[in-house]
């Protein structure tokens, strides 16, 4: 029988229902799940067998999850900045990719990713990148929990030379996860410019067949929605909708580009939209109608994008940011509450992916993914309002202790399932060997 731990904090925010704070409450974790939540005095006497952490001065609450994802390319941080996306692209990320692209690129890139994530009190991410065989295994290895994209791209790469290679691969790949405790599946087609209507149109019937999430980048630059109807004789959305991959199973990435008549379109059809507001704002790439989405009841949820383009994946960072951006671009200072900006990287993600019944908030019954931040800081102190220092102050050098499924991955601020410097020391080598 596994060993139950009960987890007093001072502070409890389960995010449902929106806005509680339970103050000196505890958490019991049983057999990866949570099995109660109650006063931390009364937890004491209750279950006196159980093995007791306090938490004097942090707030617990569900791990985050980050949407939006290219875990690998963390070796890319910093490679090509300053730039527009489709310079970035074109002319720096794909040649690059195209040389160093490996399952051994692919495996130290998402060690790195995977240590920087847990670090900032990320128990769970949304992937898109090559050989998502070595990232699942990665993943595995360390027991975070990850949604691992199947990519789809009309070119050739070290991954897969055509259309069909990928699609046999994704089944190959999905097949081979298929019942894992930690790593689900989805396809992943990169976007609406780099897959023609006939993938659109496979994808759309395999997302249906197997009821597999479709991950996409789409709406991200002015110019795809141009793109589209030089080439197409319609925008992006109304191609997916065509092809039957506008439903409650896509995760459409940026959307930075909406009218009116899109986001009512969305909301019909039970889309969910990932924000990253820092890689929209470092490419300039555009804002993302976030109150006007919430508002209209489509399901919003936060990425980091990846690091290339970041260049972090902290999303507690990214959650300020969105939160700050949000009432900008709304022109109005009470859009994007902080209690509505924590459910963008809880329970939405969560709902995103088609798991809001075992993820995304502190509940009974639900996977014991959480974390814990200290906010004993001067950053974070007086707390006058707890959702808000953490949305609004917190940083993820406050991330104290991570656990995912009931087990630690971060204890005191160090990582339990990886050695730090040797993922630091194998950055290094693969930096080395780009400039060299």
């Amino acid at each position: 029988m596994p060993e139950a731990r009960l987890l007093l904090a001072r502070y409890v925010v389960p995010v449902r229902p929106r806005g509680v704070v339970l103050e000196d409450h505890a958490v019991l974790m049983e057999g990866g799940k949570i099995t109660s939540i109650l006063p931390a005095n009364e937890a004491v006497v209750r279950h006196p067998d159980a093995t007791p952490e306090r938490f004097d001065h942090h707030v617990l609450l569900p791990g985050l999850i980050n949407m939006h994802t290219h875990s690998p390319m963390s070796l890319l941080r910093g490679y090509a900045d300053d730039l527009a996306l489709e310079t970035w692209l074109r002319d720096h990320i794909w040649p690059a990719e195209q040389r160093w692209l490996s399952p051994e690129f692919v495996a130290d890139g998402t060690r790195l990713a995977v240590a920087e994530m847990i670090r900032c009190g990320t128990t769970c991410f949304n992937d898109m990148y090559f050989f998502p065989d070595v990232t699942a295994s990665v993943v595995e290895e360390v027991g975070l929990r990850a949604c691992i994209g199947l990519p789809i791209i009309e070119f050739p790469t070290a991954w897969a030379r055509d259309f069909e290679a990928y699609i046999a691969k994704a089944l190959q790949v999905h097949d081979a996860l298929r019942g894992c405790a930690l790593v689900s599946t989805a396809l992943a087609p990169h976007a609406a410019y780099t897959v023609t209507d006939d993938m659109l149109a496979r994808v759309a019937e395999l997302s249906a067949t197997l009821e597999l999430p479709v991950h996409i980048h789409l709406l991200e630059i002015a110019w795809e929605a141009r793109h589209s109807l030089q080439e197409y004789g319609m925008g992006p959305l109304q191609r997916l909708l065509d092809v039957g991959l506008l439903n409650e199973r896509l995760i459409a990435v940026h959307m930075a580009h909406l009218q009116d008549e899109d986001i009512r379109l969305l909301a019909e059809s039970g889309v969910n939209v990932v924000h990253c507001p820092e890689s929209n704002l470092k490419l300039a790439s555009g804002f993302c109608r976030v109150a006007d989405l919430l508002a209209a009841g489509v399901n919003v949820a936060l990425g980091t994008d990846g690091a290339a383009s970041n260049n972090d994946l902290d999303l507690l960072a990214e959650l300020r940011t969105a939160a700050l951006l949000a009432k900008g671009v709304a022109a109005d200072p009470c859009a994007l509450s902080a209690g509505e900006a924590l459910e963008l990287v809880t329970i939405n993600a969560a709902q995103a992916l088609g798991l809001g019944e075992t993820l995304g908030s502190i509940e009974v019954g639900k996977q014991a993914d959480l974390c814990a931040v200290d906010l004993d800081r001067p950053q974070s102190q007086p707390v006058h309002h707890v959702i808000s220092q953490l949305v609004y102050a917190a940083t993820s050098a406050q991330v104290s202790d991570v656990w995912v499924g009931g087990r630690r991955l971060l204890e005191g601020g160090a990582l339990t399932a990886l050695d730090l410097p040797q993922v630091i020391e194998r950055a290094e080598c693969w930096r080395q060997r780009m400039v060299g």
